[in-house]
């Protein structure tokens, strides 16, 4: 079964048998659903609007004209930004005072998959209430359409790669001169999506030098597009070869972002997040961070390094906004090489992200490899558990987090076990059907003899 229903949102796979699938009735489906609570939340008013876009993968078109024709048969007014990215929908529901948004993308899963992501009027995720009532009007298919004469307006507006731009331009902290005096050269991996559009354009209004690979947005992804070291070989040839000051990689909906070194090293996923916050705090003069559980400790000690408090949230964007709005947090985001600065918004943002770091490495004035060499060491392995019906996943947490009691545990989502040099945090994907676990220590070997250890175990409690 490759559809998964999650407060988040809808994902799963094109073609195949409704309600196995993302069929277009299951689109149409979903998309009523939204749109029903958005009108409901928005009662009192006429006109009602929402801003949709979508990533380049091959079905996107197909699905984003369900989505966009299904909200105008509601009566609900509709921008299309048409290839767009995450970001750039999260910054645009605002911007055109709209009552939500539609992000049409399966971030970083393979092209036969795609998704509706769900915003808010703030352009941030829907909160496990709002994503509960919205499954609830899908399962009971509690809507009603409107007649003729209340149909939507649909209009497309092909603006917003200027606006976001200029609105990460106008960032008081994003240093433009400073990288135009750096005159950096970079490698740009686009996966063949939107991030080929957005990332070359914002880095040629920064004054970089920009040499593409695969940023032709034609949805055929030519490596696996989630942003891992396995999956980059290309991108780190090619910095080398072009002796490039560094290279950027995003996914296909270009709300993560990982960096390579000059020396086609990985800078790593989880360091993104660390050297914008470094940056972002020793600016600031301190400040509070927060990111996810499955997230390095370095960003906890570069944040008590400038005299702030460092917070872990539960794995999730929304969790994480929920966290930093708490703690009134200066940066945050996820390990995955998600950025989430709240002078811009409340979303991981690549271009936020690489305007940050592109500011940080300017004014440092020290090459990229020096930069990751200059934070403290931790080694992650990233691994997951393919699961099938029978597994009973909650079972094998329950059993971990006993066996482990001694230890420091925490279960606000999944089992975190935190070690004295190490961690391991095993959890069911919102997004697959794999168990997750994340291990760091201080060393590669030292992370991956962890995860081995682990696996070994949940192997023989499924057994």
């Amino acid at each position: 079964m490759t559809l998964i229903k999650s407060i988040s949102g809808i994902r799963g796979t094109i073609g195949g048998k409704t309600a196995d699938n993302l069929t277009p009735i299951d689109a149409v489906k979903f998309a009523s659903a939204y749109g029903a609570f958005i009108k409901a939340r928005n009662h009192h008013k006429k006109d009602i609007k929402v801003v949709i876009g979508r990533d380049a993968r091959i079905s996107g078109k197909m699905i984003s004209s369900l989505v966009a024709n299904t909200l105008v048969g509601l009566g609900i007014d509709v921008v299309d930004l048409g290839l767009s990215t995450t970001p750039t929908v999260e910054v645009a529901v605002p911007m055109e005072n709209a009552d939500g948004g539609i992000i049409l993308t399966a971030s970083h899963n393979p092209k036969q998959w795609n998704a509706l992501k769900l915003l808010n009027e703030k352009g941030e995720f829907l909160n496990g209430t709002e994503g509960e009532k919205i499954l609830e009007l899908a399962e009971n298919e509690d809507f009603e359409f409107a007649e003729v004469d209340d149909l939507g307006n649909y209009s497309k507006d092909s603006s917003y790669l200027q606006k976001h731009i200029q609105a990460v331009l106008d960032l008081e902290l994003v240093d433009v001169e400073a990288i135009k005096k750096a005159k950096f050269k970079v490698v740009v991996d686009g996966v063949n999506s939107t991030g080929g559009i957005f990332i070359p354009a914002l880095l040629k209004h920064l004054g970089v030098e920009c040499v593409e690979l695969y940023c032709t947005p034609n949805g055929q992804f030519p490596h696996n597009p989630e942003p891992l070291k396995e999956h980059l070989t290309d991108v780190s040839e090619l910095v080398v070869k072009e002796k490039a000051d560094f290279g950027i990689v995003v996914d296909p909906d270009v709300d993560r972002l990982a960096l390579i070194c000059e020396d086609g090293s990985m800078f790593g996923e989880e360091y993104t997040l660390v050297a914008c916050a470094d940056y972002v705090l020793g600016k600031l003069g301190g400040g509070n961070t927060v990111s996810n559980l499955s997230s390095s400790r370095a960003l906890r000690d570069i944040t008590e390094k400038h005299g702030g408090t460092y917070t872990a949230s539960a794995v999730g964007e929304v969790n994480v906004v929920i966290k930093m709005k708490e703690t009134n947090t200066v940066i945050g985001g996820e390990g995955n090489g998600g950025i989430i600065y709240p002078a811009s918004h409340y979303g991981r943002d690549s271009l936020v992200g690489v305007a940050l770091f592109l500011s940080h490495l300017a004014t440092q004035k020290m090459s990229c490899k020096e930069l990751r060499d200059s934070y403290p060491s931790y080694f992650m392995s990233k691994n997951k558990i393919q699961l099938t019906p029978e597994i009973n996943v909650d079972k094998i947490l329950e059993t971990m987090a006993s066996k482990y009691a001694n230890e420091d545990v925490n279960t606000i989502d999944g089992v975190k076990i935190d070690f004295a040099e190490k961690w391991i945090h095993l959890r069911k994907s919102n997004t697959e059907p794999i168990i997750r676990i994340y291990t760091e220590a201080k060393s590669q070997q030292a992370a991956d003899d962890l995860a081995v250890r682990f696996i070994d175990e949940i192997k023989k409690i499924i057994a």
